[in-house]
């Protein structure tokens, strides 16, 4: 007998509708709360009781309500995302940057959107638009070569927040957190004029960068602090990876005075070049000295161990993202840079000339 009821069509109690959209009510219906504290407690707020912030999860993974942060973005005016953009993600040094920046950016529970620009200018505006659109709370950026202070203090004048990492640039209303670059290669510079060596090439860096120039300056210097001629040396710009260091070697190996010692832009050019100098039988170190720069996971576990200069891209990442929450946060910040001293890591690819350090390897 039936009882005049559709069992098919009756919910079961504590359910939903089906079609019927979940709304923080039904969380807070269900555990006698009001909507604001549900609210509070799926955004983590210390204002709510952490045993009753499980509740809520627990019950909205229970009943599978999904957080809106789009529409919680229009009442608070926060979206909780930060874009980050960088030329090279593949690079360690960038890659220990973005770990750094991560972990400080999720503690205060911002979601983080990531741009592998490649220096080109328009990949990284149609990745800051997409930012704009989805109300983003601010922006970390390593500007891409081409990119003006007009781009960057547009964004300011909108109300974005921009904190530069890795490189500056002049004129611009944001602050900017970099190594000392110049520093850096002219101690690594002056190390290996230390060494006996007077014929010292650099490799690599996209002049257009300050991170290019900086490095260019700071070999320079050294040089003609040194009474060493810069013109007289192979200068070889706009090098910046493995496959560049590769191919830079048979153009330093045929010069018309081959260097004795080579200042590379960063360890991944050093990496490079110092694989095809074996292949063409001339040895780092005691052949041809190389230094690198950034002193990436690997440098002191080569044959031979590179000399290169750590440039703490945990701490660069860190204050990067903590400069960044004190402007959304509302602070004023100034727009000055925030530079960190890096340290000379000297090892075996750096001897005098003729001088070995490492150890041969096995033909």
């Amino acid at each position: 007998m039936s009882d005049g009821t559709d069992n098919k069509s009756s919910p079961v109690a504590g359910m939903q509708k089906p079609g019927k959209r979940l709304t923080l009510g039904h969380i807070a219906d269900q555990l006698g709360i009001s909507t604001a504290t549900v609210s509070l407690a799926l955004r983590d707020s210390p204002l709510v009781a952490e045993e009753t912030r499980a509740k809520v999860k627990r019950t909205a993974e229970e009943i599978g309500y999904i957080y809106n942060r789009s529409a919680a973005s229009l009442r608070t005016s926060r979206s909780q995302i930060v874009g980050v953009a960088v030329h090279d993600i593949l690079n360690p040094f960038f890659a220990e940057v973005f770990s750094a920046l991560e972990d400080v950016l999720e503690e205060q529970g911002q979601m983080i959107f990531i741009c592998n620009h490649r220096d080109d200018v328009k990949r990284q505006k149609a990745f800051v638009n997409t930012l704009l659109q989805h109300r983003a709370d601010g922006l970390i950026l390593c500007p891409s070569v081409g990119t003006s202070a007009e781009d960057i203090n547009r964004l300011i004048d909108q109300g974005i927040p921009v904190t530069l990492v890795a490189r500056e640039l002049p004129g611009v209303w944001a602050p900017c957190v970099r190594g000392d670059d110049q520093a850096g290669t002219n101690r690594i510079t002056k190390h290996l004029i230390e060494q006996g060596h007077r014929k010292i090439a650099m490799v690599g860096g996209r002049r257009e960068s300050s991170t290019g120039r900086y490095r260019h300056m700071g070999w320079r210097q050294a040089l003609v602090d040194a009474g060493l001629d810069p013109e007289k040396q192979v200068d070889m710009p706009e090098l910046m990876t493995q496959a560049d260091g590769r191919a830079a070697v048979p153009a330093m190996l045929e010069a018309e005075e081959r260097p004795s010692a080579v200042v590379c832009f960063n360890d991944l050019v050093a990496f490079g070049m110092m694989t095809t100098m074996r292949r063409a039988g001339v040895e780092p170190g005691p052949d041809i000295a190389i230094t690198g720069y950034d002193d990436i996971d690997g440098a002191d576990a080569r044959t031979p161990a590179l000399t290169t200069v750590h440039a703490h891209p945990d701490k660069i990442g860190r204050l990067a993202a903590l400069t960044l929450l004190r402007q959304i946060a509302g602070d004023r910040v100034p727009n000055t840079p925030i530079v960190i001293e890096p340290e000379l890591r000297v090892r075996e690819s750096s001897p005098p000339p003729g001088v070995r350090f490492a150890p041969r390897l096995a033909d």
